[in-house]
């Protein structure tokens, strides 16, 4: 089978590049890996995948089948052997079950199990059954088989809006029941597809998991704030906030702190990678970050409370960024000739530590 055949109707040459391409830079690899990552994309021996539905609302699935420009989904769906996804296979009921379970038996100890919700246990966890078994027994079978786990969505990495307080599912993650298998979260709201494809085309390249965060995140998706790379952070810097929805401070795209911006302590890509076609994310079109792949942020914070950081404003000794406008701080003149005077006074202190004598010296003269 040649390369080009490897690639479904649809899928251009050029656009599976560039997915690659994308992948590759995801991941942090050099841009000469991608080739490598294009060749594990097409290799015959596609590794088996059963992907899991149980407390969701599928945006997980939606969000990577609904993309394209490249077409991300035909991609994955050409990079890996799916054999079990409730909301994409043709058969049901028990004709499905048998599918299921003939994949697990065949390929067990090969397959990737992907998991999409969160998984209720309260009261034995009647809250959720697929083929008569509960959420808890289907994912400890499928888990038992697996070479890894990928938990995708914030429900499934960590028990998403179901596991918000009170909590009657007594809804979990997925790392919270299974302990003896490596899983990686690519949690979201949904997650980028790039972040779930950029994962399974590391798995397949290096033939090993990327490196992770300690909330098992892989590192290269989830490894800075999004704050670092905000459109908005040059105004958070300068102090300008907007203030209220719909006003001038909003509409000339100040910063959103304010509004319950919760971008300086998420973890996620979303600022450099954003979604859809138009290269948007929430912050870009003026609603503040939620948190959505942070366990404590995400469904436990009001979306409009602020969070408590360390210097929400620059400090007042900074120079003003719009040198034109009256406001608080000091001028760059007046700033410079700080730093000359500081600069003084500490050579002065390290000449004059110089000079003290050292407790051996004080004890001699003693003596």
């Amino acid at each position: 089978m040649g390369k080009e055949a490897a690639l479904r109707d649809g899928v251009s040459r050029r656009d599976f590049i560039k997915t690659c391409v994308a992948a590759t830079a995801i991941m942090g690899l050099p841009y000469s890996m991608h080739t490598k990552v294009a060749e594990a994309a097409q290799r015959a021996n596609k590794p088996p995948v059963i992907w899991l539905h149980f407390q969701e609302c599928t945006g997980c699935s939606e969000s990577l089948l609904r993309s394209n420009h490249p077409d991300i989904a035909s991609v994955i769906l050409d990079t890996l052997s799916l054999d079990y996804h409730e909301t994409l296979m043709i058969g049901s009921g028990a004709q499905a079950e048998k599918s299921l379970h003939d994949s697990m038996h065949a390929n067990h100890g090969k397959y990737i199990l992907v998991v999409e919700g969160a998984i209720p246990t309260k009261d034995k966890g009647i809250y959720c059954k697929v083929g008569g078994m509960t959420a808890v027994d289907s994912l400890t079978k499928a888990a038992e088989g697996a070479a890894a786990i990928i938990a995708i969505g914030t429900c499934a990495a960590y028990g998403g809006i179901q596991s918000s307080p009170p909590n009657p599912t007594g809804a979990m993650g997925v790392r919270d029941i299974i302990k003896n298998k490596p899983i990686i979260n690519i949690p979201g709201c949904p997650p980028s597809p790039y972040n779930f494809l950029s994962t399974v085309l590391y798995y397949l390249t290096f033939n090993k998991l990327p490196e992770l965060d300690s909330l098992g995140r892989p590192k290269f998706a989830y490894g800075r704030k999004i704050h670092e790379h905000c459109e908005r952070r040059p105004h958070f810097d300068a102090g300008r906030f907007a203030v209220a929805y719909g006003d001038k401070t909003h509409a000339e795209g100040y910063c959103l702190y304010k509004l319950g911006c919760k971008g300086p302590a998420t973890y996620a890509n979303c600022s450099v990678q954003r979604f859809n076609d138009v290269g948007v994310w929430p912050v870009s079109v003026g609603h503040p970050c939620i948190g959505c792949t942070e366990p404590d942020i995400l469904f436990k914070k009001p979306i409009a409370e602020k969070l408590q950081i360390h210097l929400p404003t620059p400090p007042d000794t900074y120079a003003p960024a719009d040198l034109g406008q009256k406001g608080p701080g000091v001028s760059p003149l007046a700033t410079g000739v700080v730093g000359i005077a500081g600069g003084l006074a500490l050579g002065a202190g390290a000449m004059l530590t110089k000079k003290l004598p050292t407790g051996e010296e004080t004890h001699e003269k003693h003596e």
